[in-house]
C-alpha cells in the first residue's frame, strides 16, 4: 500500500496587489469546480477574511496589544526589513492571542473573497495611519511589502488542480 502524497505549500511571489486578488479568485474557480486542495488549517473563505483584516489593521488599528517596547526595539531593528521583503515562516504564533492571531472568522468563499477585494482596494489608495502591533509605524510601501509577504504565505496552502 503506498502512502498518500500530500502537497507542499506553493511557492509564491507577489509584487503588485491585484496578484493577491487573482490569484485568491483563481483558488475561488477551482474551488467552485472540486479541484481546490486546502493543505493548511484554514479554509480558502477564512484566509481571504484574515488577510483582509489585516489590511484593514493598518488603518483601524489591530485589536492586539502593542509588544512590549524592549521587543518592538529589538524586532524593528533586527527583524523589521526581512518580515518585510523576504518570505514569511509558517506556524508563527503572536504570544498571547487566542489562536496565535486575530481575523481567523470563518467565512464563506464569496465573502472572504470580497472582504479581500475591498482591503485591497483600500490599501491600495489610501495611506495607512496605524502603526503594526510589534512593528510599530510603516510607510505606505512597507504595509503593502508586508501585506505581500503574508499574503504568499496564506495562499501558498491552497493547491489547484
Amino acid at each position: 500500500m503506498s502512502a498518500a502524497v500530500v502537497p507542499t505549500r506553493r511557492d509564491l511571489h507577489f509584487v503588485h496587489l491585484d496578484q493577491v486578488v487573482s490569484d485568491a479568485e483563481a483558488m475561488a474557480i477551482a474551488q467552485k469546480t472540486g479541484k481546490l486542495h486546502e493543505i493548511g488549517n484554514w479554509t480558502l473563505g477564512q484566509i481571504c477574511g484574515h488577510l483582509a483584516a489585516w489590511m484593514n489593521y493598518s488603518f483601524d488599528g489591530a485589536p492586539i496589544k502593542m509588544a512590549p517596547w524592549p521587543i518592538r526595539m529589538v524586532v524593528r531593528v533586527v527583524m523589521k526589513n526581512r518580515m518585510i521583503h523576504k518570505p514569511m515562516r509558517p506556524g508563527a504564533k503572536i504570544p498571547g492571542v487566542p489562536g496565535g492571531t486575530a481575523g481567523t472568522e470563518v467565512l464563506p468563499t464569496d465573502e472572504g473573497l470580497e472582504r479581500l477585494r475591498k482591503a485591497v482596494a483600500r490599501l491600495q489608495s489610501s495611506v495607512p495611519a496605524a502603526p503594526h502591533p510589534l512593528l510599530g509605524p510603516l510607510t505606505h510601501d512597507q504595509w503593502k511589502q508586508l501585506t505581500l509577504r503574508h499574503s504568499e504565505l496564506h495562499l501558498s496552502f491552497l493547491h489547484a488542480d
